[in-house]
This record gives structure tokens, C-alpha cells and sequence, in this order.
């Protein structure tokens, strides 16, 4: 058994982390809140503008003229693996590594696969094993739409002057604070909408439909992967929030653990020098 001092010692130790580990979910909450209210808030509006999107590419007739509507035969393939700059957020991270090894070598083996990363701890692994050709940490220092945005344009950029045929997101999609889903999302090339032709609707546009979906398909995209990476962001504290809750736990029951051998030890040693005091104080009446 561990002398006393020893004992002491990690108490004070799980004692300290138990404080840390709460203190750091009290923050997670804190921030989670604020970034579920703004992926709920802005997920009807992405989810419409899709909508619109498809409902006036579905009722053109023949092609749309747009290059982000192309459809090649898939040879290069980018996934952008979204990710978080900090750590003790559980699986949350490992979790879309495991994704993007999937991705790069089952669903697209054969093909040539590059990423994009967002977020330091991705970058960290990926680079290891695939060719990460940029990584983006300081989006999530100030998360807004302008600076989503050049990120969405440099994707465009690179779909359109043919560097890769297809562009994959891949982040943990928010559902609650302890759960949160893996998932790949094609960003380009624009899927085809399924329109049903049984409904007419006659609609007076203007300007005419192509023009109006050359404007909203760049909206419409970097809106697509800003609601992404909020998404990823909600998750990042739910998962980091979680962590901290169970960690917080475990540390308070390994406190009480250690507390109950400190006075098992601590009865052990006054019995001891009971037993000595006795056994002295016989010797001596002998």
C-alpha cells in the first residue's frame, strides 16, 4: 500500500484536474449555446436557398450554363476534413480522420485524393499520410461569412479551372450536445435537382432563371460551406462539453477511491503505532 504522502499527493492531483475539467465545461456550455442558436437559425435559410436553387435548375431547359453544374468523370478528387484547433473533445476529431482514411481509400481508392483541412488537429494527422495542399486554422479565430466565404471561392476556383472533378465536405454534423454525426457531403459538382413534373407553376423571372442561378450558385455554395463549418463548430463544443461532464466524473470518483484507501491507510498506521505503544508499555511491566 502507498504511504500517506504518496496518497496525499494524487488526491491533490485528481483534485486539480477536477477542477480544470469542470471549469472547461462551464465554458463549452457556454459557448455551445451561442453556436446552436446560430447553425438552427441559419439552417432553414441554407436549406431554402438550396431549394430555390434546384426548384430553377430543374425548369431550365437543357443545360444551365453553369461550370459548377458539370458533370466529369471523377479522376481528382478534394475533401475539405473540418476539424477543431484545440483538443478534449472525445472522438469528435478522430472521428472525421477515420472519415477522410475512409474516404481517401475505400469510397475514392484508385483515385487521386488531396485535402483541404480546416482546423489544426486534422491537419496535424492528415499530413502524415495524404497530400494536404493548404490548411486553414485562423477561420475559427473570427467564424464569419466573409472569411468563409474566400475559402468557398478558392473551392469554386479550383472545380472550375478542372484541378479536381469532384469536392467533398466532410465534418460532424450538430444534432444535440452528445451527439454528433460523421458526414460527407458533396459540395461540387452541383447534384441535379429531381423536379416532378406534374407541378406547373408559371412564374414571370427577372431577371431570366440562368441569371438568377449564376448569382445564387456562388451564394448558394459558400453558404453550403459556412453552414458546415458551423455546424462542425456546435458540434466541437457539445463533444468538448460531454468530455469535460464524464471527465469531471471520473475524476470525483477516483477522488473518492483515493480517499477511502488514504483512511484505510491512515486507521492502519494509528493501529500500528497503538499496537507498538501497547506492546511497549507491556514490555516495560514485565
Amino acid at each position: 500500500m502507498a504511504n500517506l504522502k504518496e496518497i496525499r499527493g494524487r488526491i491533490t492531483s485528481v483534485s486539480s484536474t477536477m477542477q480544470i475539467t469542470s471549469a472547461m465545461k462551464m465554458v463549452s456550455a457556454a459557448k455551445l449555446k451561442k453556436a446552436q442558436d446560430a447553425i438552427t437559425a441559419m439552417r432553414p435559410y441554407a436549406d431554402k436557398l438550396t431549394e430555390l436553387l434546384q426548384g430553377l435548375s430543374a425548369t431550365l431547359e437543357g443545360d444551365s450554363g453553369s461550370v459548377f453544374a458539370e458533370q466529369r468523370e471523377v479522376n481528382k478528387v478534394l475533401v475539405v476534413a473540418i476539424t477543431s484547433n484545440r483538443g478534449l473533445c472525445g472522438a469528435f476529431n478522430t472521428n472525421i480522420i477515420k472519415g477522410a482514411v475512409k474516404l481517401a481509400t475505400e469510397e475514392y481508392a484508385g483515385k487521386e485524393v488531396n485535402f483541404i483541412t480546416i482546423g489544426k488537429k486534422g491537419n496535424d494527422i492528415l499530413k502524415k499520410r495524404f497530400t494536404v495542399i493548404e490548411n486553414n486554422n485562423a477561420v475559427f479565430d473570427d467564424l464569419t461569412f466573409d472569411n468563409v466565404a474566400e475559402i468557398g471561392q478558392q473551392l469554386m476556383n479550383l472545380y472550375a479551372e478542372g484541378t479536381y472533378d469532384k469536392i467533398v465536405l466532410l465534418y460532424n454534423h450538430f444534432k444535440n450536445a452528445a451527439t454528433q454525426a460523421v458526414l460527407a457531403e458533396d459540395f461540387l459538382p452541383i447534384a441535379p435537382a429531381d423536379f416532378d413534373e406534374s407541378v406547373s407553376l408559371d412564374y414571370i423571372y427577372e431577371p431570366s432563371k440562368a441569371e438568377i442561378i449564376e448569382t445564387l450558385i456562388p451564394k448558394s455554395l459558400k453558404t453550403q460551406l459556412y453552414k458546415a463549418i458551423r455546424d462542425s463548430f456546435a458540434s466541437e463544443h457539445g463533444a468538448r462539453m460531454t468530455a469535460m461532464h464524464k471527465a469531471t466524473d471520473n475524476a470525483g470518483e477516483l477522488k473518492a477511491e483515493l480517499t477511502l484507501t488514504y483512511n484505510k491507510a491512515r486507521q492502519a498506521a494509528i493501529t500500528a503505532e497503538i499496537l507498538e505503544i501497547v506492546g511497549g508499555a507491556e514490555a516495560l511491566n514485565n
